[in-house]
């Protein structure tokens, strides 16, 4: 992919690619000189790259060929619409798995994708930036809070406009608290009570919030509860984006979910399959951040790390 032409032409084709423990999500925008970002796709694929890592401390071999074929899928989009630039980040499963230095070559052989593994500081500030660019418009000094709950870990970034002021990243995420507590739909109430402790245990470096700070949830348990209480039939992010959860809302859902088995969960049509087993970990640790914070709401954003990695690469394209 060329960039070699960055300084002469008024726009470029950019994007990112968001490796993540449990999804993998590439944005594709133009980017014009002014610092506008024009999106043009947005896919998003259910990988499970970090199953088993925290139990086992590595990435499995059928995991390398699985997210092989996606990220083989998705430069194949980016080829084929012309873009320039593609960046590719990884998170928690690959900042612990033991072997990622094998799977980063692994995918560069095959694929001459490059992977940074970005750092839990790294991850939190993008995801902020990503979160926070659609409402510096009309609030460009405004409080803001971002949570990312993640499969491996949840980060939560504060802070004023779009300067962070303090970022925590903590590992326990969906996937991690489903592989280590709750591994059966329903959970027994003893499975719940020790999830909870562990939750709060890893909440523990995590600050209140000034009342006035608006708080932003991004990733799959924030929409997959938007998309719930929306009842929608298919997924719209123009409906999701910028709804506000309360949390009387969300521990309704979670009660709700928490008797099923999990082929009840996954008969939901706003519940992807591949997310039904580790959507009640999500929730639980989204209901005990709330109450850590001590916020009663969150809005949700369908915005985060993708959008945050691509304004940094903007940026870069704009100073050239």
């Amino acid at each position: 992919m060329d960039s070699s032409h960055a300084s002469q032409s008024p726009m470029m084709r950019l994007a990112s690619i968001d490796i993540g423990t449990n999804t993998i999500l590439m944005l594709v925008a133009d980017a014009e000189r002014n610092g506008t970002l024009s999106v043009v796709r947005d896919e998003h694929s259910i990988a499970r790259l970090g199953k088993g890592v925290d139990e086992q401390g590595f990435i499995q071999k059928e995991t390398f060929q699985r997210v092989r074929r996606i990220l083989s899928q998705l430069k194949n989009i980016a080829d084929s619409i012309g873009v320039q630039h593609l960046a590719a980040c990884g998170t928690s499963a690959l900042r612990d798995a033991s072997n990622r230095q094998e799977f980063i070559d692994f995918i560069r052989k095959h694929l001459s994708i490059d992977i940074k593994i970005l750092s839990g500081q790294e991850e939190a500030e993008s995801t902020y930036l990503g979160a926070v660019s659609e409402y510096l418009e009309d609030s460009p000094s405004g409080e803001f809070a971002v949570l990312d709950i993640g499969g491996g870990s949840t980060e939560l970034v504060a802070g004023t406009g779009s300067n962070v002021s303090s970022a925590v990243s903590i590992d326990i995420g969906s996937v991690r608290l489903t592989e280590r507590i709750l591994k059966n739909n329903p959970p027994d109430t003893t499975s719940l009570e020790n999830a909870v402790k562990l939750v709060q245990n890893h909440l523990h470096p995590i600050p209140h919030l000034p009342s006035t700070t608006t708080l932003i949830g991004v990733a799959g348990t924030l929409t997959t509860l938007a998309a719930l209480d929306l009842q929608l039939k298919t997924f719209d992010k123009t409906l999701i984006n910028r709804y506000v959860l309360t949390r009387g809302t969300i521990e309704r859902i979670f009660q709700e979910l928490r008797h099923l088995t999990l082929d009840q969960i996954k008969s939901y049509p706003q519940i992807h399959p591949s997310r039904a087993d580790i959507l009640l970990a999500g929730i639980l640790i989204l209901l005990e951040t709330l109450h850590k914070v001590n916020l009663s709401q969150i809005t949700v954003s369908d915005r985060g790390l993708r959008y945050g990695i691509l304004l940094h690469m903007a940026r870069t394209f704009i100073n050239a």
